[in-house]
């Protein structure tokens, strides 16, 4: 499965990526890297119902395609890319690690996981 090999290269890429993890529509793990935690899970599975709720509000009012939302903690910020039919990467990070880097990464992992789904 190239989803590991896919997470394993995005939490190297970006220095101060504690965790990555694909997660499906139902909030569930299909793959994690990095920390390895149940609350990982949690707060994945958490932020995704976010994640949908925002999806859905923008297709209401035709606001356009939710690519990415960032939300910012006191122990770490969280960056979650859309992918199709429900599926989302959660990518845990140090309050002091680059946003726009891993944006970046974000992209590119995100387009090829999503020629994998």
């Amino acid at each position: 499965m190239p989803y590991q090999r896919l997470l394993d290269g995005l939490v190297r890429a970006v220095p101060g990526a504690q965790a990555a993890l694909l997660m499906d529509a139902e909030g569930e793990l299909v793959v994690e890297t990095g920390d390895r935690d149940f609350r990982a899970r949690l707060i994945g599975a958490y932020q995704g119902i976010a994640l949908a709720t925002a999806r859905r509000t923008a297709e209401r009012y035709a606001g356009g395609r939710i690519e990415s939302m960032f939300c910012r903690y006191s122990a770490a910020n969280l960056i979650l890319r859309s992918l199709r039919d429900g599926y989302y990467i959660v990518l845990s990070l140090d309050p002091q690690a680059s946003t726009a880097l891993a944006l970046h990464h974000m992209a590119q992992v995100g387009a090829r996981v999503e020629a994998e789904l």
